[in-house]
């Protein structure tokens, strides 16, 4: 199946100047592969109308330009793809093969479900396609054998094996981008007959595209527009109006009414927007107009993402995220959020409320204090867990004063471990937990919400587990900023209650009373002082503990990235019995700053009166649990 290994372009003719590659999309880390039997997630909004329905104005030929191989050919170099060694993430290059390209594609050898899925997907032999295309010969023979060698060694259907058919969507893309390789690196017009494997294969994955679709999400998206691009490059309408179909069905469940995302995951959120720009483009590029319905809500969720963004550029780290920063899209408001104020113009809001179940505010957006001089903060509520969310409900992530105050503790990848396990579940969140209970990851309701100039108030409900009820009141202040929360649990049976504080993972926590605590990091500006007051319940002994590199139970670990797990410290404010009312406050202030406060009743109203590093506010608990600011 392979050319002559001369490194050349046939002889008489220059080097052609290569395909025309995509720019990668954000794609959320390295990873994208839970092991498991497949997602597929129905569209529950009525499909979009508009796509494909007026016809393009031009008459030109369309096509489809390859998709490219998302960073994952970057660690896979021309030297190390003759010597069959590919490389993953944070693993060491591995021979895969013979040194010919004959493959052995059943190898895991680091028994990581990520490594297997890319590995199947073919993104690796990147580097060797571009180089195909520029007419390097010998990149031809050896990324042709050794994609000719998956086709032949996993033969039409590979469903039985889930690193394959999960990376069916890219491989697809990477077989319609050798495809372009050749062509052009042998200069010709179309494939030559020798070549005639690549679009059999081509049409067995458009096959296996059209029986297997993962539905509204990033898996059904990209799985659409790889169908489209078969049906574009091979001259199949049917798979193009298959695609078009999916693609309209998609839309407005991967991107609501609102602009947010269904995948619980504000990563994922940021891909999904480049990913529908990048659907709308195959689209039109193949003669297909997309319509306006992709463009609208793809402008709903640039600002989403815009008010997603912390005080430090970075997007809140919600769901399946590592800590990326915001991408500055120009004519957006992600410009603005993503250059910290530096280009575009300001969001018209600073505060958002989300049906899908988010809140994302700020004290402003730069215009008296700079960009990073504001604090932002965001908070999780609604339906009932998805695929890329988290039990986080009620959960909030908080930066101030230039930094990280209060965090999430992060995406631990897709491996089904007990890392994994302890990232998506309850306790890895800064919300009251009930630990000896089993979570429902159920449903949250925001029932009341006040937003002011200086103040915004929420109060959610739910029930985290049986026979077991919760409420979070969450107050969050300006001049001086601050959060209040007041958690109130009971149960049926005897629990454990425990308001959790998750802190960045380069600060030193101490204890320093029943009541207070205090993080910083050595030789920063900032130190936090979290603190509860008794509130209709005495506080007993240890009532406030620090939790920090636990492995049994698994507590006070911080994921940036996918790879990279840190120590960080996690404050507990712990009751036991059949209820609880934990008041907590967590305060942000310069290193030499203080907060003290007295409190007293007012009628029905328990009054706090906090003195700040000077500045003085008053904030009232109402009999009914309204959190409010007073003066």
């Amino acid at each position: 199946m392979g050319v002559s290994s001369a490194s050349s372009a046939p002889a008489g003719q220059a080097a052609p100047p290569g395909i025309t590659i995509q720019p990668d999309l954000p794609e959320p880390g390295e990873a994208q592969f839970a092991p498991g039997q497949g997602t597929v997630v129905a569209p529950v909004a009525p499909a979009a109308k508009d796509i494909g329905a007026v016809p393009m104005q031009s008459a030109a030929a369309g096509f489809y330009t390859c998709s490219g191989f998302g960073t994952v050919d970057d660690q896979t170099p021309l030297k190390n793809l003759y010597g069959d060694a590919y490389t993953w993430g944070p693993f060491p290059p591995y021979k895969v093969g013979n040194g010919g390209g004959n493959i052995n594609w059943r190898l895991n050898p680091y028994k990581n479900a990520s490594w297997y899925m890319w590995f199947h997907s073919l993104r690796w032999i990147g580097q060797g396609i571009i180089a195909a295309g520029k007419g390097d010969l010998t990149a031809m023979t050896r990324v042709n054998t050794i994609a000719y060698d998956w086709f032949r060694d996993n033969p039409y259907s590979w469903k039985g094996d889930i690193g394959a058919w999960e990376s069916t969507m890219h491989r697809t893309n990477v077989l319609i981008c050798l495809r372009q390789a050749i062509i052009s690196g042998l200069q010709t017009t179309t494939l030559p007959a020798r070549y005639a494997w690549v679009d059999t294969a081509l049409l067995s994955h458009a096959r296996f595209l059209t029986y297997n679709w993962s539905g509204a999400w990033n898996h059904g998206t990209d799985e659409s527009i790889a169908l489209f691009g078969v049906g574009c490059t091979v001259n199949r309408t049917d798979y193009k109006n298959l695609a078009q179909q999916r693609l309209a069905a998609g839309i407005t469940t991967s991107i609501d009414a609102e602009g947010s995302t269904n995948e619980q995951s504000t990563a994922y959120a940021q891909f999904n927007y480049s990913l529908w720009g990048r659907a709308a483009t195959v689209l039109q590029n193949c003669g297909v107009n997309p319509g306006t319905t992709i463009a609208s809500r793809r402008a709903l969720m640039a600002t989403w993402l815009a008010l997603a963004t912390n005080s430090m550029g970075k997007l809140h780290q919600i769901g399946d995220s590592e800590v990326v920063s915001t991408y500055p899209w120009v004519g957006t408001p992600m410009e603005y959020a993503g250059s910290l104020g530096a280009r575009g113009a300001a969001p018209a809001k600073r505060v958002g409320i989300f049906a899908a179940g988010y809140i994302f505010g700020r004290t402003g957006w730069g215009a008296t204090r700079g960009f990073a001089g504001e604090s932002a903060y965001s908070i999780r509520f609604g339906g009932v867990r998805g695929f890329h969310g988290h039990s986080d409900h009620t959960s909030m992530t908080y930066t101030s004063r230039g930094r990280d105050i209060v965090v999430d503790s992060g995406h631990a990848g897709y491996q089904n471990d007990v890392w994994r396990t302890w990232a998506e579940g309850p306790t890895a969140h800064s919300v009251m937990t009930t630990p000896l209970s089993v979570d429902r990851a159920a449903a949250t309701k925001l029932t009341r919400s006040l937003v002011t100039a200086n103040a915004e108030f929420f109060e959610f409900v739910d029930a985290p587990a049986t026979g077991i009820s919760r409420v979070r009141a969450v107050l969050v202040l300006k001049d001086p900023d601050l959060i209040v929360t007041l958690d109130r649990g009971s149960s049926k049976t005897a629990q454990q209650f425990q308001t959790l504080w998750h802190l960045p993972s380069d600060q030193r926590a101490t204890v320093y009373s029943r009541t207070a605590a205090v993080a910083a990091a050595p030789g920063d500006s900032t130190r936090t002082i979290l603190f509860q007051i008794p509130y209709r319940q005495a506080l007993p002994a240890g009532a406030i503990l620090i939790k920090q590199a636990q492995t049994n139970p698994i507590q006070g670990w911080h994921y940036r990235t996918i790879f990279i797990r840190k120590s960080a410290p996690t404050l507990m404010f712990a009751r036991s019995g059949y209820s609880a009312s934990i008041l907590s406050f967590v305060v942000p202030v310069r290193t030499t700053g203080s907060v003290t406060y007295t409190t007293r009743m007012s009628g029905t109203t328990f009054v706090i009166n906090l003195n700040v590093a000077g500045q003085r506010v008053s904030v009232g608990v109402s009999a009914g649990g309204s959190v409010f600011r007073i003066t």
